[in-house]
């Protein structure tokens, strides 16, 4: 059982390697767009690829040559303890990852605040088997990064186009 939950995993995690993609665009309310913020992050490479590739809208190199800026402010990966055997040892751990990130025009109109993409998996736990669960943690924190980018681009994508957005 387990090892068909591994292989399932592994295989979910080539599927974008193969060339693989969800149908569907992520059509934005933007011509242009300027992502900045955690610039080495595997994440910020993901979102850049997903606006490239899944929508009309345009990235830009300079913030100043954007419609939109979308801002990064930070990506976070923890490990909660869920569960605990009689004897003090881990049993079940809570993956979860969270990006926060704004949406702005950088001339100080905001057209989303401060938002939260939080992301929960959980993981029971063999100390008999510690490489096996951590190389199977790191994949299930690549399919939530992979989430998270397609929930921001969901969330960006909501954003209704008004006048507002031609201001400033």
């Amino acid at each position: 059982m387990r090892r068909r939950a591994l292989l399932a995993l592994t295989a979910a995690a080539l599927m974008p390697g193969c060339g693989f993609q969800a149908r569907g665009r992520a059509d934005l309310p933007f011509e242009s767009l300027y992502v900045e913020g955690m610039e080495y992050s595997p994440f910020t490479g993901q979102l850049k690829r997903a606006v490239e590739r899944g929508s009309s809208t345009k990235l830009t190199q300079r913030p100043e040559d954007a419609q939109a800026i979308l801002s990064l402010l930070g990506e976070v990966q923890e490990r909660l303890i869920l569960a605990v055997s009689g004897g003090g040892r881990v049993r079940e751990f809570q993956l979860r990852y969270r990006v926060i990130f704004r949406v702005h025009n950088g001339k100080g109109t905001e057209w989303l605040g401060r938002e939260e993409v939080v992301l929960l998996r959980e993981l029971p736990f063999d100390d008999t088997q510690t490489l096996a669960r951590e190389a199977e943690a790191q994949l299930l924190f690549r399919d939530m990064q992979r989430d998270a980018v397609l929930q921001l681009l969901r969330r960006v994508q909501a954003l209704r186009p008004s006048s507002s957005f031609d201001a400033g």
